[in-house]
């Protein structure tokens, strides 16, 4: 008598095909179990969700129901917490159930037959002890006496004694260059000894970060428990990198994983301990697919196992810090604070204002007009370039020039498939979409009225590089050689291995000034660079989202803890800002490094306005063909959901604002249209979203929204 298996398949929110669906086997097989299924045409991986006691008989006719193609049993089920972690995911974002739990798995294990992944699982389980007999004894001693000679500062031996006896969740509020890390590690080092099969998972933001952790950890580990024992887990890796990462994990063999916000759906039977390192990059929040937040998702994580969860940052998000107040005031989180620096060996004082780089402001309104650089900056540049320091200069924004135009018709390089300019690059003559991808060469003329004087406005990271050549081409540096001067963006970093390469050298000393985007203002400890400048801080000053200042101070603040992060070096260090806006508040508590007030005030702003943390949002983001198809689409589905609130007064504190078009408003030929829903209470949204559903599917089957492409819900969005 064949069983019936419900099995996930992945299938996105909008479709309309249900992503758990029944397929026949002659045996019970376990929730958790991968299997490969029919569906359509394909052969594809899916979860088994639920498995029933064999029934007397069937509830859908025998000769309905697809077999099973294979099992793959080779590897253990997936267990209960993290299928429970994939079903609240769903259900918090709104997504189907499938399409979280296949997006959560390797891509390469979706096309592994039953046989190859048994193949691979063997192979890995051989590596792995063959990794951990070839650790000699020797070196695992010189490593646990080399780690107990480490000194901690006070402040350090407070927080890590207070995440042992503590339950959590920890915000560590630690200013940068505190050894924040160093309690990663203690943290880590203290649960390994404690418990033989204990699992961490260590998250960073971004790409770029993994490289340093992962040496950090291994460094500090790998010697003890083998290479095999520290893995990592993000996006830069290869598909079958990837997919060991995971099995190692699943299979307990990795003792710690260290990645980007993918990692946070990673297998990890015994995990004990999750930390997530610069909490408040919104890097961690997923801006496609099932739009989920790997640093909430984390907290869930922790409180749904018992397991420790420490949030580390030197600017927390608001909402975290919201949360991190006293318990008697409605705080969950425990907040640990290290407000000093440490110096880069044991004994060293720390300078004034806890080591700190002074913050100068520049008035860029008294400078000579159409200056890049101010002449005092460059100044500055060039004593520390003659004293054989670093200096880096902050631009988020790469290419040349934003924009190419003809200066008598008003031409733009415009993009024929976006509502954005193409981004020009000087280095090899194109012009570049950064949303659709489009690339051409420069045209040798403005395409509308033929005139050859075609000039670039704004600018970006090559063209200051540009500038800096020039206005340091006469400095020399301690052994008489010229300025060595580098770009570091997503440009320079395309090849593999091209980073790591680049920080090598600044690590080294090898580069005097580097100029760079965001990639290079956070997390990398530099050590000889003892002035960091923001060229054009101004642009998110007066942005229309409410979290641009939000994003802002984080971004200049972590950008100065670049500076000084040596004590022998730290009274010299400096933080340079120009802007047409010296007496900005924002600036005002920057310049005394001073968090908490700049939270108090953005929080008390928040209040009034009813902003996050004080209410709940949700967006529906519609593409269509037409612009009219996504407005007609969300149009509907706004008057749907209107009656819903009518008919249920337990939700009528639900706020619908009519749909707009999103600020950039066409990507590639598509349309994208959004739509604000706002309350106070996270409850009542979630209820109004849950019931809102069927009238999305049934708004989506309208003949005037024929030119809909998906929808999709964003649940508690970072940019609106």
């Amino acid at each position: 008598m064949p069983h019936q298996i419900t099995v996930l398949v992945q299938t996105p929110a909008h479709s309309q095909i249900p992503s758990a669906l029944t397929y026949s086997h002659s045996q019970v097989i376990d929730a958790g179990t991968l299997v490969r299924v029919p569906l359509g045409r394909r052969d594809v991986l899916g979860v088994v969700w639920a498995s029933a006691s064999p029934p007397p008989t069937l509830s859908h006719p025998a000769e309905q129901l697809r077999p099973i193609a294979s099992v793959l049993d080779s590897l253990a089920p997936l267990d209960a917490t993290w299928r429970s972690l994939i079903d609240f995911s769903a259900r918090y974002y709104q997504r189907s159930v499938g399409e979280v739990a296949l997006a959560a798995l390797p891509s390469h294990l979706r096309s592994l037959q039953a046989d190859g992944l048994a193949k691979r699982v063997a192979k890995l389980a051989d590596e792995t002890k063959s990794a951990q007999k070839s650790t000699p004894r020797s070196e695992q001693a010189s490593s646990n006496e080399s780690d107990s000679t480490r000194q901690l500062t006070a402040a350090q031996m407070e927080a890590i004694g207070r995440v042992q006896s503590e339950p959590g969740p920890f915000l560590l509020f630690g200013a940068t260059g505190s050894g924040k890390t160093e309690v990663y590690l203690r943290c880590t080092e203290q649960l390994l000894e404690e418990d033989a099969s204990a699992q961490v998972l260590v998250m960073v933001p971004e790409i770029n970060l993994t490289p340093q952790l992962v040496r950090m950890f291994s460094d500090r580990f790998a010697p003890r428990f083998g290479q095999a024992a520290v893995q990592s887990l993000h996006s830069g890796m290869t598909p079958v990198q990837r997919l060991n990462s995971w099995l190692r994990a699943h299979q307990g063999h990795t003792r710690i994983l260290l990645g980007t916000r993918m990692a946070v759906f990673a297998s990890m039977p015994r995990l004990r301990l999750i930390v997530v390192d610069e909490e408040h990059d919104p890097s961690y929040k997923s801006q496609d697919g099932p739009r989920h937040s790997a640093r909430d998702l984390a907290v869930y994580r922790g409180q749904q196992l018992g397991a420790k969860v420490i949030l580390g940052s030197a600017t927390p998000s608001l909402e975290s810090w919201h949360q991190s107040r006293a318990s008697e005031q409605g705080g969950r989180y425990l907040r640990l604070t290290m407000a000093q620096r440490i110096g880069s060996g044991i004994g060293q004082s720390v300078p004034p204002n806890n080591g700190l780089p002074r913050v100068r402001l520049v008035d860029m309104s008294h400078q000579p007009k159409d200056c890049v650089i101010a002449p005092p900056l460059i100044q500055a540049i060039a004593e520390r370039v003659a004293r054989g320091q670093q200096s880096l200069l902050l631009l988020n924004r790469r290419g040349y020039a934003p924009v190419l135009q003809c200066q008598d018709c008003d031409w733009k390089s415009e993009c024929p498939h976006c509502s954005a300019y193409r981004v020009f690059h000087k280095i090899d003559r194109t012009l570049r979409c950064h949303h659709c991808g489009l690339l051409e060469k420069v045209p040798r003329q403005c395409p509308d009225c033929g005139n050859q004087d075609i000039l670039p406005m704004g600018r970006g990271t090559e063209r200051l590089e540009e500038n800096l050549v020039h206005l340091l081409a006469d400095i020399r540096r301690p052994d008489g050689a010229p300025v060595a001067i580098a770009r570091i963006d997503a440009d320079t970093t395309r090849l593999k291995g091209s980073l790591e390469t680049q920080l090598a050298q600044v690590h080294a000393g090898e580069i005097d000034v580097l100029v760079g985007t965001q990639m290079v203002a956070k997390g990398h400890d530099f050590r000889h660079i003892t002035l960091v400048a923001a060229v054009n801080p101004d642009n998110a000053l007066f942005s229309a989202d409410f979290r641009a200042p939000e994003r802002l101070f984080s971004l200049l603040m972590q950008a100065a803890g670049r500076a000084g992060r040596d004590a022998a070096l730290g009274e010299s260090s400096e933080m340079w800002l120009q802007t047409r806006y010296p007496q900005h508040t924002l600036f005002a508590a920057l310049k005394q490094h001073d968090y908490p007030a700049f939270a108090q005030d953005q929080l008390g702003e928040r209040e009034r306005a009813g902003m996050p943390p004080w209410s709940a949002q949700a967006l529906v983001r519609a593409e269509a063909r037409t612009q009219e198809a996504a407005q007609v689409f969300l149009s509907c589905a706004r008057q749907a959901g209107v009656q819903l609130l009518g008919q249920d007064s337990a939700n009528r504190a639900v706020t619908l604002y009519p749909p707009v078009p999103m600020t950039i408003q066409r990507v590639a030929n598509i349309e994208r249209t959004q739509m604000l829903v706002e309350s106070p209470s996270r409850a009542a949204l979630q209820r109004f979203l849950g019931a809102w559903h069927d009238s999305l599917h049934a708004c989506a089957r309208q003949p005037d929204c024929k030119g809909l492409i998906r929808w999709a819900i964003d649940v508690d969005p970072l940019s609106i």
